[in-house]
């Protein structure tokens, strides 16, 4: 659950201006992270999370470089162990998962960014991710397939 919840918050902070512990832990519990002040303020600690300035004066929460990296390296271990099949079809590629981890290999996918894909939506036990074209989706599926062999 930490790691789930370490990712989203390095998800957040890369898609939102972040300014303060009260805004992630709305941004978490909009997400259905139930969490409390000092839940944040550990994780924060934990991900050794800084504040950079802004051009308008505030600051905003960014991830240190070890951050990203150990978020990184949790990708291979979370995606290794949940995904069971990973399928292109034309520019989509559906992933299948053990029931119940998608949300975290998708979370997983999401924290890498991978260039040819554009959206990414998960359920219960797949994920499917939408490329840019179907070159792009064989790209993304063989980048993929190399994470689980």
């Amino acid at each position: 659950m930490k790691n789930n919840r370490h990712m989203k918050i390095l998800e957040l902070i890369n898609k939102y201006p972040i300014t303060t512990q009260e805004e992630l832990i709305d941004y978490l519990r909009a997400d259905g992270y139930d969490v409390t002040q000092s839940t944040v303020s550990r994780d924060i600690k934990q991900l050794r999370l800084t504040k950079t300035l802004l051009p308008d004066g505030k600051y905003r929460y960014q991830a240190s470089p070890s951050a990203e990296k150990g978020a990184k390296n949790n990708f291979n271990t979370i995606f290794s162990s949940s995904v069971i099949s990973i399928e292109r079809a034309m520019n989509l590629v559906v992933i299948k998962t053990f029931s119940g981890m998608a949300q975290a290999a998708c979370a997983a996918i999401d924290m890498m960014t991978f260039a040819p894909v554009v959206g990414t939506i998960a359920g219960e036990d797949t994920i499917l991710l939408v490329c840019k074209d179907e070159e792009n989706a064989q790209q993304c599926t063989d980048e993929l397939h190399s994470y689980i062999s």
